[in-house]
């Protein structure tokens, strides 16, 4: 499997808003499915960071599809070469 980075850019409406709370439902259950590592969201600047597990970006926009908001969506998508951080680490040992 490999990784992906999702940048998307969005315009927030009422529309949207009302959209958020299934949009978030979808996101946790691909959080708990390992599909989604990160998710992060600027509400300044109007724009997500999403790092997936998939095969393909073809299998990245198929599960981009799935959420209410994907039409209010600019999106791109890039493979990562190198993906790496605490969350990737083992813990430190910690002696009695």
């Amino acid at each position: 499997m490999k990784k992906y980075q999702a940048t998307i850019q969005f315009d927030m409406s009422d529309e949207f808003m009302e959209l958020v709370p299934p949009h978030r439902t979808y996101i946790n259950y691909l959080i708990n499915k390992d599909i989604i590592d990160q998710y992060a969201v600027s509400m300044e600047t109007q724009r997500v960071w999403i790092t997936l597990t998939a095969e393909t970006k073809e299998e990245v926009i198929k599960v981009l599809e799935k959420s209410p908001l994907f039409r209010f969506w600019r999106y791109e998508i890039d493979e990562l070469f190198v993906l790496d951080g605490q969350h990737y680490r083992l813990p430190a040992v910690q002696p009695n």
